[in-house]
């Protein structure tokens, strides 16, 4: 890169052959010009050694080990005068990828010593791999003639994972009220039907518990107490397709899918159940096999991480057929998907009633927020009567998939994403304790 003062005297030189040609041509301005080109370029070299340095100029950049998608994190940015004089104002602009979107350039001013520290806010709004390519700097001299500018190149890597933040705080408010009873789940006793205890009957308990054999033996009555059951299989099917990667609120409906389904994992594992990860689209992609365990939670958080996002339509006979020829025992099949018509959810429903043959299955999708504004805008204008209707159709053709499918005896979920991962959790805990596994 070329010097500002180096370049300042380019183009004086480049101004010789102008000046030349004025004296021959006009000696009379030869004089005027010849001084007033000189007292610029005097002015422009004087702003440009007066100005901070280019060569004394560094900037460092700390990223976080891992960006949450949906979720803001600030990188911190370090700028450095080694010596010299500093600016008034420098203005920045950080170049990184897509995933990140454009960042602002933007102005800085004050200096803490020989030190600018700056702090960026990113927002990640997809999973990947986010880059930092490098940083943009630029400052003018003290006389406002003369602008120099930086490159300083960075080419760092941050990776982008669903927002398992947002699963730890969730999951340490639902298991936080068992700190005071030891380590056992109080959501295990009193639910479930495995025995696990006689205990002396007192009022308030269930009747149906009375264990009459063994109350006659003691000569005073005690029952059963139950706790919910261990060892189920959770399969958490992932539709990565086109529909699942159209953004909802600005995040894609699979990143906000994935959210939800790691907070049920993390619950699921805590309590005993083997849970599993499995990814598709056009074809079979992520099969993290049975994962059992909270230590083996990092395992499952780093395997989603790598569902990629499809433009394709999700094949549901290739995806559901692999999926339930794999399983060797009742399981929870937690489907997560979306569809716009009955055309489009013909095959589904044909590949799930396969599986509701053996196993539960749950379908679990987010409600269509714009089609529900649109059938509820006011008719103002025609346009706005013939979208209510089409809008109105679609929403009917969608409660004519539920109702097949709740006849076939699937478990439905639909409600928003604010909602989505705690419905999750309480239907989950719910099929637990109807014993519906």
């Amino acid at each position: 890169m070329i010097s500002p003062t180096l370049r300042a005297i380019f183009l004086m030189l480049l101004g010789l052959p102008i000046l030349v040609a004025i004296a021959l041509l006009a000696p009379e301005l030869w004089i005027v010009s010849a001084g007033w080109i000189a007292g610029v370029s005097a002015l422009i070299a004087v702003d440009t050694l007066l100005g901070a340095s280019v060569r004394h100029y560094s900037a460092k950049v700390s990223l976080p080990p891992l960006l949450y998608v949906g979720s803001a994190d600030d990188m911190q940015l370090d700028l450095e005068f080694a010596e010299g004089p500093l600016p008034a104002r420098i203005e920045i602009q950080l170049e990184t990828n897509a995933l990140l979107g454009t960042q602002a350039p933007q102005g800085l001013r004050g200096w803490d010593g020989r030190n600018r520290p700056h702090t960026i806010s990113v927002t990640p709004s997809r999973r990947g791999v986010a880059k930092v390519v490098r940083l943009w700097s630029r400052w003018q001299g003290p006389l406002g003639l003369i602008q120099k500018r930086h490159i300083q190149p960075f080419d760092l890597d941050v990776p982008v994972t669903p927002n398992v933040r947002w699963v730890r705080d969730e999951a340490i408010r639902l298991f936080s009220r068992d700190a005071e009873f030891g380590i056992k789940t109080q959501i295990e006793r009193g639910d479930g039907s495995e025995f696990d205890a006689l205990r002396e009957f007192s009022s308030g308990m269930d009747r149906r518990a009375i264990d009459w054999k063994h109350s006659a033996r003691h000569r005073h009555l005690l029952a059963k107490e139950f706790k919910t059951e261990r060892n189920h299989n959770i399969v958490f099917a992932f539709d990565t397709g086109r529909l699942m990667s159209e953004p909802l609120g600005g995040v894609p409906k699979i990143d906000r899918a994935v959210t939800a389904g790691l907070l049920l994992a993390y619950v699921s594992l805590r309590n005993g159940d083997r849970t599993m990860l499995y990814g598709f689209s056009e074809r079979p992609g992520l099969n993290s096999g049975f994962l059992t365990g909270t230590s083996s939670f990092p395992k499952a958080q780093a395997m989603v991480a790598e569902l990629e996002y499809s433009e394709d339509e999700a094949n549901f006979t290739l995806a559901l057929s692999n999926l339930g020829a794999q399983l060797q025992r009742r399981s929870l099949i937690i489907i997560f998907s979306d569809f716009v018509d009955t055309i489009s959810a013909e095959l589904m429903l044909e590949n799930v009633k396969r599986l509701t043959d053996r196993h539960l299955v749950l379908f679990a999708t987010f409600e269509d927020a714009a089609l529900s504004q649109m059938a509820d805008a006011p008719p103002d204008t025609a346009q706005d009567v013939a979208r209510a209707v089409i809008a109105d159709t679609l929403l009917a053709e969608r409660d004519v998939v539920f109702r097949r499918l709740q006849r076939l005896g699937v478990q439905i979920i639909e409600t928003t994403p604010e909602a989505f991962s705690a419905e999750l959790v309480s239907r989950y805990l719910q099929i637990k304790q109807r014993d519906m596994l």
